[in-house]
């Protein structure tokens, strides 16, 4: 189940680093493995973000 999260990820960062790298570049995996890092922290910054939300409000 992780193997399929990542590979999403994957997924996702490839076309995001092909608009900064080409494709055929040497280091092109190790700078879609930058940017999947960065997804994954943005993602659980979300999680974070909107998890305690609802104890902080107003009541």
């Amino acid at each position: 189940m992780l193997g399929w999260i990542v590979r999403i990820l994957f997924a996702i960062a490839a076309p995001i680093t092909a608009l900064f790298v080409a494709r055929d570049a040497l280091n092109f995996g190790l700078i879609q493995t930058i940017v999947t890092m960065l997804l994954v922290t943005g993602l659980v910054g979300l999680v974070a973000a909107f998890s305690g939300r609802d104890r902080q409000a107003p009541r």
